[in-house]
């Protein structure tokens, strides 16, 4: 494999390898950018992508990353519903990244209200009080989940309002209210990257890894449901797409439809048989695969059970099986990008086998295999 493919574009590069076809307005980008959840997997990856370009980056989150500041980050400690320090944060921003997000599949609506809904709300005045011009919200497609398989699934689905798990309700809450926020005096924009990964992901692969190296992985379904993903780098793409999709939007250009206030999903553009996909991952890493099957029917009766225990019971962490895990790993989830590559250029840069093949090899480095 060649490291290139991999490799983040250079600043100059970064117009032609994003496949973005706008041109912001000049000057329309230099002032200072706030990104939420900037020591996050997918924040983190952005900010670098920032630093990179020159940017003057201002992070807000919970965690110090004193290595960041030491390369000229402003770091706001802060949580989300700490509205009067988030609204301070807006000062001086030219453009939010709103990465943060309370995520998970099992806890209390209330947690996840505060940090997704009342977080937002939070954002959004700040946003408003100091003149920020442009907005990019990370939302999520759970946020059209309806317990249907999704094939080729674009943004004309509804949001749902049915859901098993607060998070995707809470995020679709805070989705509505930001693309309803777009005026002119504030551009929105809501992005729905599929289950982000790449090396140095600290979620998904590794939950995937210990669940399967302790026997506690099982295939639900016939095992042949698609999958989308996106690699962390493509999903830092997208975001810098959006970024500059909305700067070069003004009411009278119609030439290319208008970003503000719309959502795009964010995807590879590869969908995966996600089965497949993970047993080759396994086979990769010398581990057995998984053969094991549980239907749907049995996995969703079991998340049930789980729930209620949890509910009643001072069981800490997350059930091992919830109704809305039970839908994701059975059913299709894969969507239509034709919205993105058309209004944000968005072009996926580093393809599966590619990140796969960069993913292997930092995972047998981290073991110690040749």
């Amino acid at each position: 494999m060649n490291p290139a493919a991999i490799s983040p574009p250079r600043p100059e590069q970064l117009t032609n390898t994003m496949g973005c076809f706008f041109a912001p307005p000049p000057g329309a980008l230099l002032a200072p950018v706030l990104v939420t959840g900037g020591t996050g997997f997918l924040g983190r990856r952005l900010v670098e992508r920032l630093l990179a370009q020159g940017r003057s980056v201002v992070v807000l989150g919970r965690t110090p990353a004193p290595e960041l500041e030491q390369r000229g980050v402003r770091f706001v400690r802060a949580s989300l519903d700490d509205s009067d320090a988030v609204s301070a944060a807006c000062a001086g921003i030219g453009t939010v990244f709103h990465v943060a997000a309370k995520v998970g599949v099992w806890g209390r609506y209330d947690d996840f209200f505060r940090a997704n809904v009342l977080g937002t709300r939070a954002l959004l005045a700040g946003c408003r009080a100091h003149g920020v011009a442009r907005l990019v919200h990370t939302s999520t497609p759970s946020v059209v989940f309806n317990g249907q398989n999704l094939a080729g699934a674009d943004e004309s689905l509804p949001l749902t309002t049915a859901c098993p798990s607060p998070y995707p309700l809470t995020k679709a809450i805070a989705e509505r209210e930001v693309l309803a926020a777009n005026s002119p005096g504030l551009r929105t924009v809501a992005l729905r990257p599929h289950l982000i990964w790449g090396v140095g992901d600290p979620h998904l692969v590794p939950r995937i890894l210990a669940r399967a190296r302790a026997g506690r992985l099982r295939i639900v379904g016939d095992g042949q449901n698609r999958m989308d993903m996106v690699h962390v780098e493509n999903a830092v793409d997208a975001h810098l797409a959006a970024e500059a999709a909305l700067a070069a939007q003004s009411p009278q250009a119609n030439a290319q439809p208008a970003a503000g206030g719309r959502a795009y999903f964010i995807t590879n553009d590869e969908p995966v048989v996600l089965w497949d996909w993970i047993n080759g991952l396994l086979s990769a890493l010398g581990e057995p695969p998984i053969t094991r099957c549980v239907s749907l029917q049995t996995a969703t009766a079991v998340g049930a059970l789980c729930e209620a225990a949890w509910r009643v019971l001072p069981l800490r962490g997350e059930p091992p099986m919830t109704r809305f895990i039970a839908a994701e790993l059975a059913k299709d989830h894969w969507f239509s990008i034709a919205a993105a590559r058309r209004d944000l250029g968005y072009v996926p840069r580093i393809s599966m086998a590619a990140g796969t093949a960069e993913l292997v090899a930092a995972l047998r480095a981290a073991r110690g295999q040749a």
